[in-house]
Order: C-alpha cells, then structure tokens, then sequence
C-alpha cells in the first residue's frame, strides 16, 4: 500500500509564502496523476491543484496565478508552492493519488490577516 506524507505547513502572514512537500512511498510514483486538496473550517474538501504523470497541471480558480504545483519523480515527491497567501487559504492540505483512496494526513496552513 502506498503511503503519503505531507510537510510544509505552518502559520504565516497574508502575503507570505509556504511551499509544502508530499512524499509517497514505492517505486512507480511516476505513474501517479497526483493532487493538493485543502479543506478550510466549516468547509468541504476541495481540490486545489493537480499534476498529471506527464506533468499536466491544473489549478482551482482561486489560486490561479498564486500557487504552483510540481513533481519530482526522482524523489517521489510532489510539491505546492504557496505564494502571496490570503486568510481565505487557511485549512488543512492533503496530498492525493487521483481515482484511488490514498490520502495523506494532512498539514495544517495557517493564514493571518
């Protein structure tokens, strides 16, 4: 069974900056279209960026222009750079095998006003 484990969040400032990092464990991460959800409180889960394996990406209009999400498969890793963060980004970001049941467990991103 592959397993997910995210790093990265923590408590910043609006306009800050966060980059956070998902590690899975096996070897053929590479074939896994993979994706960053968040889930703020009061809300649902929502997806907030994907990277296909070939490297496709696609974004949640609200972090268009803001966010980037990467891959390195000599690693196993998946990242999500966060830049000029608002209040309305604070929640929880699990990483996610897409179309599987694989979830990571979390890392909490604060944002201040």
């Amino acid at each position: 069974q592959v397993q997910l484990v995210e790093s990265g969040g923590g408590l910043v400032q609006a306009g800050g900056s966060l980059r956070l990092s998902c590690v899975a464990s096996g070897s053929i991460f590479r074939v896994y279209d993979m994706g960053w959800y968040r889930q703020g409180p009061g809300k649902q889960r929502e997806l907030v960026a994907g990277i296909t394996s070939g490297g496709s990406t696609n974004y949640a209009d609200s972090v268009k222009g803001r966010f980037t999400i990467s891959r390195d498969n000599a690693k196993n890793t998946v990242y999500l750079q966060m830049n000029s963060l608002r209040p309305e980004d604070t929640g929880v970001y699990y990483c996610h095998i897409l179309r599987t049941g694989v979830w990571g467990q979390g890392t909490q991103v604060t944002v201040s006003s």
